[in-house]
């Protein structure tokens, strides 16, 4: 299953941020607006919605019980409708016991957060499937939910974030934990076998092996999979700590969209860089303490994307800006009321 994983070592440096200028390769394109609305969303979308055919899933993160930093479900049901309406939420069960422990009580937490619009697709509901890993140190295949090799393509659709374990939660990890199962691949990530402790796999491991995952469900999809981010309620904290999450500080910055996991993951993280250390203390120090940036520089080892990229202001008639200039006019968090 992870045969590759007896003499495989960790790499290092997750705590290390690489200026732009430091980074070599190629470069990819990445959208940016600040419209952070059902509007803003929907023509992002339509930036990068071309690689979208056939049976479209939609990887949301879809939350805990009442989670107050989600994507706003109306944004969503806003695109669905108008833009996606044969697609399917696609989700799976949680590793830790909660509101989406089981089936059961994920349709009920379902219901809860409003996701009734569409069809949600809770994927290991009827099994796994074993997806390959190709060139992977940890492993060779993943588990993941069995449904989804029933969509021909994947709209990853992140709320960017910081993360108690991976630093930040962005489009990989939305897809390297979200789409491996909630008894398997999510056990496959986490846990030494045979560990008390269900999340003692952390840091650069940590990072690689959740990686590894996402490059499993890239490969998968091929030209078919885009990404967006929405870097709003920047909580330290997971979407999967519903109410309990720390409050959020950082400032909220926009939508991102690319057809590259790594440049919009990179991108996000520039982009929060970018802000003032005041503005950016916190998430920045939960990135850098877990080790998080280990998922960047190892995406680009996987050959999973470029961490070099045009940022394109799709507000200002697509005129290419710098992540400074993106944040330059951000105002303080407040909650919305």
């Amino acid at each position: 299953m992870s045969a590759s994983s007896k003499h495989a070592v960790p790499g290092t440096g997750g705590e290390h941020y690489i200026p732009y200028e430091e980074r070599t390769g190629e470069e990819s394109v990445v959208y940016f607006t600040k419209d952070l609305s059902a509007e803003g969303l929907r023509k992002i979308f339509s930036r990068v919605n071309g690689r979208l055919t056939g049976k479209v899933g939609i990887k949301l993160h879809t939350g805990e019980k009442h989670g107050p930093n989600i994507i706003p479900r109306p944004w969503v049901e806003a695109l669905v409708k108008n833009d996606l309406p044969d697609a399917s939420i696609v989700e799976t069960n949680t590793y830790y016991e909660g509101d989406r422990y089981t089936t059961e009580q994920h349709r009920e937490t379902l219901e809860v957060n409003g996701w009734t619009f569409c069809p949600v697709d809770i994927m290991d509901e009827d099994g796994t499937v074993f997806l390959p890993v190709k060139d992977g140190k940890w492993f060779t295949e993943m588990s993941m939910g069995k449904n989804i090799t029933n969509y021909d393509s994947l709209f990853v659709l992140t709320h960017f974030k910081g993360h108690t374990q991976g630093g930040f939660g962005g489009s990989a990890k939305n897809i390297g934990i979200g789409c491996a199962d909630g008894r398997v691949g999510k056990a496959m990530i986490h846990t030494t076998p045979g560990s008390d402790d269900m999340w003692d796999i952390a840091k650069e491991e940590f990072m690689e092996r959740m990686m590894e995952s996402a490059k499993a469900v890239v490969d998968h999809f091929g030209e078919h999979i885009t990404f967006v981010n929405v870097l709003r309620n920047m909580s330290v904290s997971c979407d999967c700590e519903g109410c309990a999450a720390m409050p959020v500080v950082t400032p909220n910055i926009g939508i991102l969209a690319s057809n590259d996991i790594l440049a919009i993951d990179q991108a996000s993280v520039d982009l929060v860089y970018a802000l003032k250390e005041d503005e950016h203390r916190d998430l920045v120090e939960r990135m850098e303490s877990r080790h998080g940036l280990r998922q960047l520089t190892y995406m680009k080892e996987l050959h999973m994307g470029n961490d070099r990229y045009h940022l394109i202001d799709i507000d200002q008639d697509d005129k290419e800006i710098t992540p400074a200039e993106a944040v330059k006019d951000v105002v303080p968090f407040q909650a919305e009321k």
